[in-house]
């Protein structure tokens, strides 16, 4: 996903994440936009929307453009990333599968996109490519991942956004998240008022949010 002017979505997934919810491993990234009226802050109160039944988290990588890219190879993607961050890909998933068309509804409510608390530069991670991990929900370990389980690596999903739309300095692009998701449990367990997530990720910092109602 991105978030500037616009936010695009790579859900490339974790292997792991595809199975939990029954999907099939994608040869390609699919994409999906997220309002950048969803933006929130990494310790900010999420809004459990008065029409949701079923909020679910995703604790995701997010890659911070750094400069104009289009049309670029995978072997120049590192050129153009400036950072990494931390994200809660927020999910409402009755409005995002069972609805009528795209996902776009079920990932932008307010709040629905939590950023940070840092940018981190390329020069302080030593390797994108394996780093833990979690998310937390009233203390209870939903997540454990790292990104070395991602079906598509950050060199290669920068490159092929690239060829679909230009990027700009600024736009964060998400990468799916691993498995642990309260859609891929059974019985399924959903987000409600009250309910406080910790989220991490090596080298990326932590977040502390609590569902509050709309």
């Amino acid at each position: 996903m991105y978030y500037k002017q616009e936010i695009c979505c790579n859900r490339s997934k974790y292997s792991d994440h595809a199975a939990e919810t029954g999907a099939t491993i994608p040869s390609e990234p699919i994409i999906f936009m997220k309002a950048t009226s969803c933006i929130n802050g990494p310790n900010d109160d999420i809004e459990l929307a008065l029409n949701s039944k079923k909020l679910d988290w995703e604790v995701e990588l997010g890659i911070v453009i750094g400069k104009e890219t289009k049309n670029i190879s995978e072997k120049d993607s590192a050129n153009h990333i400036f950072g990494y961050c931390l994200v809660n890909d927020l999910s409402e998933r009755e409005w995002q599968i069972e609805k009528m068309g795209q996902w776009v509804k079920g990932k932008s409510h307010d709040t629905y996109g939590p950023i940070g608390p840092y940018l981190v530069t390329t020069d302080e991670i030593t390797n994108i490519n394996n780093l833990n991990l979690s998310l937390d929900v009233n203390g209870k370990r939903m997540q454990t991942g790292n990104t070395n389980k991602m079906i598509f690596n950050v060199n290669f999903i920068v490159s092929y956004l690239s060829n679909y739309m230009s990027l700009q300095s600024g736009d964060i692009i998400t990468t799916g998240t691993p498995s642990g998701v309260g859609m891929g449990m059974k019985p399924q367990v959903f987000l409600k008022a009250g309910d406080e997530l910790k989220l991490s990720i090596d080298n990326l910092g932590e977040q502390n949010s609590k569902v509050i109602l709309e």
